[in-house]
């Protein structure tokens, strides 16, 4: 028998109203959590697309600091304003738009890390990625129609700009292209604004150092050089702001070239050694004060050095010291820096180019060729008004030229001829002066009357003489005391004819061979003056400056000298060099040949320009020697050298060994040992002690202005 029992449960009722109500509150908590949601994430896309914009800002920030020194070179090279094709391919419109390709500003990521992400097809939702096809709208000018840029030329932007530069109406378009020329100096708009008188020194200046960490110099000191700079507005985000519905402030920025003469006490885009000789010996008796620089570096030894900065990276021995720390771990390794600077102060003494994101360092190197006039050909239609080779090559730059312009044969390479050409009411004037006793076609300028045939006169002090007639003359060089103008004398260059004897200072160069039979040319910078009264010359203060070079273009029998020298290549030895006080604006030499230094250098002091007074109380005229190898002594090997200035080298940052940049070698080719080698380096710190012709380095820095800061 089966027995069912059923439970019974109280009454109820279900209201419609509350449940309606409960609906309600929990859909409309639903849909307020859902726009919350939707709200967190427009804004989260919005910080999103405003780090993107960041991120590729600064993407592009670099990049034009890169690609700026490009341009800058090339607008100075043969052909660069030829055609519209080439001139666009270098103006800041080109650097803005390679800027945004090299940033991939166009997408958020690019096509081959979505490859490598698996993610081939994929579609980005950034609001913020753009064809950017229109870059007007992201650069602006400070100025209305001012150009592509605002350069810092002929205007005074005002404060918080830097002082501007004045080009005497040579210069055109440096708001559309990054011109470097030597026309743009410092003039009545820097005055006041620079360290010095902008009358005084218009080319280089004294000047802060910018706050970077490549440290060529502290940031805040003053140090030699010119800035060329240009101003712009940069704003990504208004490209597509009715797409992104997004806006940023407009950032300015100031682009600079810094044009800084070679300054410190040892400096060169090279691969070098510091510390020790090629010998091995330590550097002995060697001061050095100031900073160092070298594309790459070796530091041996226990060398001590007061701070180091390098393009390419350097290596440390356990025993070096650089601003008196001893670095046992590599002191570019993350928190080394910080950490100084924490304990030691705000300038680390030890730092790369690539320190600094918006910063480049460029030296100007062009090696061999900077030593050699005829190894370059004639740039023309060029968008600087300066040529590359103009700018960048030393043999260019001398106001005198001394070539080797032909010789017996090619066999015999004895000179038969020089050719000299000097400034004159500022032309280039040419002598073509003939070293053999042959007839020569005219009478060098120079030469004043001083007998007939067969008369005598005396002469204190050896000259140069010429006996003939008619374009016809025998010439006697470096002779002294009574002379008698006859045929027995001469020779006669001209039979059946009375001739007349003539005069004029010793030539400040003659040929003469080194005890190894080396044929040379013998320069003497104190018979300068002299000579160049005579023939009428600008003063020296214009001719300054000599370049030695062999013309192997304009004759068949001169071979072009090789590097390194051999005995077969012809050699420069300077002699009578004591006292360059006649160079009342410095004295510098470059030549492609070895250079023999026979005599003291530049050791006689002279007063100092107005107004400036040198940290060591005593000044001499500056001099610069440029050459691709220097031997010490003529006649025989020197007991000692000391050498009181700045060393510098011009070899390749890619050989494969270093070079010693404080070496010295004797004539006979042997290398000078450590204790007979004295060097007193240190930083040129006024314009005043730049010697004529000087390298050159460029410093690439890209800056922003904010005006809350003014």
């Amino acid at each position: 028998m089966k027995t069912k029992t059923q439970k019974k449960y109280p009454a109820g009722y279900a209201s419609l109203l509350v449940v309606l109500t409960t609906s309600i509150f929990m859909l409309t908590m639903m849909v307020f959590a859902y726009k919350r949601a939707a709200s967190a994430q427009a804004v989260l896309a919005d910080i999103q697309v405003q780090t993107d914009y960041r991120e590729k800002e600064e993407a592009m920030l670099r990049s034009i600091v890169a690609l700026t020194p490009n341009r800058a070179i090339k607008a100075m090279q043969d052909g660069s304003g030829s055609t519209q094709e080439k001139r666009d391919a270098l103006g800041f419109v080109s650097i803005f738009n390679d800027a945004i390709e090299r940033a991939n500003a166009r997408t958020s990521i690019s096509t081959a890390l979505m490859d490598a992400m698996s993610l081939p097809g994929s579609i980005a939702g950034n609001s913020g990625d753009s064809a950017l096809a229109a870059p007007s709208r992201i650069f602006n000018t400070v100025i209305t129609n001012s150009g592509t840029v605002t350069a810092g030329l002929n205007r005074d932007l005002g404060v918080g700009f830097p002082p501007s530069l004045n080009d005497g109406g040579q210069v055109s378009n440096d708001d559309t292209f990054p011109i470097i020329s030597n026309f743009k100096r410092y003039g009545s708009l820097a005055s006041g604004e620079v360290g010095l008188s902008t009358t005084d020194y218009p080319d280089f200046n004294l000047i802060p150092y910018p706050d970077i960490d490549f440290g060529y110099a502290k940031p805040g000191d003053m140090f030699l050089a010119k800035r060329n700079w240009w101003a712009f507005r940069m704003n990504l985000a208004e490209h597509d702001d009715s797409i992104t519905k997004l806006s940023r402030l407009e950032r300015t920025f100031v682009l600079s070239v810094y044009e800084i003469p070679s300054q410190l006490p040892i400096s060169g885009s090279a691969f070098m050694a510091l510390g020790q000789h090629g010998n091995g010996q330590a550097w002995d008796n060697v001061t050095i004060s100031g900073n160092v620089f070298a594309s790459r570096a070796v530091v041996e030894g226990s060398t001590s050095l007061s701070s180091l900065s390098s393009r390419r990276g350097f290596e440390l021995s356990e025993d070096a010291t650089i601003g008196g720390q001893s670095f046992t771990q590599n002191p570019m390794a993350p928190g080394v820096r910080e950490s100084y600077r924490v304990t030691d102060g705000d300038f680390f003494p030890i730092s790369v180019s690539s320190d600094s994101g918006r910063a480049a360092f460029v030296p100007i190197n062009r090696g061999k060729d900077y030593f050699d006039r005829f190894s370059h050909s004639t740039e023309t239609a060029t968008i600087s008004p300066t040529t590359w080779n103009e700018y960048s090559v030393g043999a260019l730059e001398c106001a005198m030229r001394l070539d080797i312009s032909d010789c017996v044969s090619a066999t015999d390479p004895t000179p038969t001829e020089l050719t000299f050409s000097y400034f004159q009411g500022g032309l280039r004037q040419s002598l073509v002066l003939p070293l053999n006793n042959g007839a020569a076609g005219s009478l060098p300028a120079g030469y004043t009357y001083v007998a007939q045939e067969n008369e005598t006169a005396s002469f204190p002090e050896p000259v140069d003489l010429a006996y003939g007639k008619n374009g016809f003359f025998f010439f006697k060089s470096g002779v002294s005391g009574t002379i008698r103008f006859d045929n027995d004398t001469f020779g006669d260059p001209l039979v059946g004819t009375l001739k007349d004897g003539y005069s004029k200072p010793r030539y400040p160069f003659e040929v003469k061979n080194l005890i190894s039979g080396k044929v040379c040319i013998a320069v003497y910078p104190e018979r300068f003056k002299d000579f160049m009264d005579a023939i009428g010359a600008d003063d020296l203060d214009i001719n300054h400056s000599l370049v030695v070079n062999v013309d192997y273009l304009g004759s068949t029998k001169l071979n072009k000298p090789t590097i390194p020298s051999t005995i077969n290549d012809y050699g420069v030895i300077l002699n009578e060099c004591a006292d360059l006080t006649d160079f009342t604006k410095g004295f510098s030499i470059v030549t492609n040949l070895r250079l023999h230094i026979g005599d003291d250098f530049n050791v006689t002091p002279m007063s100092p320009p107005a107004g400036y007074t040198p940290p060591s109380g005593t000044f001499y005229p500056p001099a610069s020697l440029f050459t691709p190898e220097k031997r010490y002594g003529v006649d025989f090997d020197p007991f000692e050298v000391e050498l009181i200035g700045q060393v510098g080298s011009m070899a390749s940052e890619n050989a494969t060994n270093p070079v010693r940049p404080l070496d010295a070698t004797a004539v006979s080719g042997a290398g000078m040992l450590a204790n007979r080698i004295k060097m007193n380096l240190s930083t040129i710190s006024h314009p005043a002690e730049l010697p004529p012709i000087t390298m050159k380095n460029w410093l690439i820095v890209l800056e922003e202005k904010r005006d809350e800061f003014y």
